[in-house]
């Protein structure tokens, strides 16, 4: 009886051993299986639109989305700084890279004293994710989430204090993260453009109308089929090539002398061929700010007075405090005279040290 006692005690204690090692590893593999991270093709050279800066630390990393997509950021930490860095993660303008006016963005705030990074949204750039050049609302937002992962877990960053800053269609990305993401303390959008709006009501609302949305519905799912039995996406174009024709809008004008111009990039979206042509078809469907009264953090919009898409910073920031208790901390800040493009790389108008005062006044700095 004794034997037999031991020998089931011995068997239960290795069932037990077994099952606790088999649960551990397998518990560990979906961590791992969880933050997997693809192989990127990252350029070392310095391949930016604006100059390097000698006050700042460079280096590239990557982190990974809960979409199990890998993006690509530029990390920029000021030099002979120690300590936790407050920190800030930026990205667009739609359809960029981090090698045009985000990285000048977030280069310029690591010279105030920030710990940045500017990187590629998911399917762009050097980041990861197929088919490429395709656009979404939800993994877009979760880019941003995720860059507040990757910084939230850095030991040189103060967990406390991390802002976000979207420019151009990342504005309207970034205001919904941060209705979303309570670890986000501020938010700065930059010459912002609501991306759900324009691509269902068209530029200046001129097609806001259930017949001319169903027409695009029909047109867009009908390349669709086109596409699918080919095998292969089509792109919808950048921005028009250089010389502009005399009667193309201004606002036209001013995107292909920065794409196609003085930050020509050779993996942006914009200077190139654009977005896959069915690329932004469910922003039509899912208009992201509409929780944005909600947001109880510090926002920042900053838009140029002659842009073409100051309704949309101006809209964005009337809705934001309409019916909200949490309108103390937010502001329309309007630049005289400025375009929606000099807000991506004229250091002039960026206002960069308004930018440093109100996240040093709202938690971040």
């Amino acid at each position: 009886m004794l034997d037999l006692k031991l020998t089931l005690g011995c068997m239960i204690f290795i069932s037990y051993t077994i099952v606790s090692i088999f649960t551990r590893n397998f518990v560990y593999g979906r961590m791992l299986n969880m933050l997997k991270t693809e192989e990127l093709k990252l350029v070392s050279e310095w391949d930016k639109t604006f100059p390097q800066s000698e006050k700042v630390d460079h280096k590239k990393v990557t982190f990974v989305n809960r979409y199990g997509i890998t993006l690509a950021a530029d990390l920029y930490k000021p030099k002979n700084v120690s300590g936790k860095y407050p920190a800030i993660a930026v990205s667009g303008p739609f359809g960029a890279v981090k090698e045009q006016c985000s990285g000048l963005y977030a280069q310029t705030m690591a010279e105030k004293g920030y710990l940045t990074i500017a990187f590629d949204p998911s399917f762009t750039g050097e980041s990861g994710g197929n088919p490429r050049y395709m656009a979404s609302p939800d993994i877009n937002t979760e880019d941003f989430m995720a860059a507040v992962d990757f910084l939230s877990v850095r030991e040189d960053v103060d967990t406390d204090k991390i802002g976000i800053i979207g420019i151009c269609g990342w504005g309207g990305m970034a205001l919904n993260a941060a209705a979303l993401d309570t670890r986000i303390k501020a938010t700065v959008a930059s010459t912002m453009y609501d991306m759900t709006r324009v691509n269902a009501n068209g530029y200046f609302d001129s097609e806001d109308s259930e017949e001319a949305r169903y027409a695009k519905k029909q047109s867009l799912n009908a390349l669709r089929t086109q596409e699918y039995r080919k095998g292969e996406y089509s792109r919808s174009g950048g921005c028009v090539p250089l010389p502009v024709p005399e009667d193309a809008p201004l606002f036209v004008k001013d995107y292909s002398e920065y794409y196609k111009g003085r930050c020509y990039h050779k993996r942006s979206l914009n200077s190139n061929d654009g977005w896959n042509s069915i690329g932004c078809m469910s922003f039509m469907n899912q208009p992201i700010l509409k929780y944005c009264n909600e947001i109880r953090s510090a926002v920042l919009i900053v838009h140029g007075e002659k842009a073409h898409s100051y309704y949309f910073g101006k809209d964005a920031y009337e809705n934001m405090i309409k019916d909200s208790k949490y309108t103390s901390n937010k502001e329309l800040l309007t630049i005289p005279g400025a375009v929606h493009t000099d807000l991506y790389d004229n250091p002039d108008v960026i206002p960069f040290d308004k930018i440093q005062k109100f996240f040093k006044e709202n938690g971040v700095g």
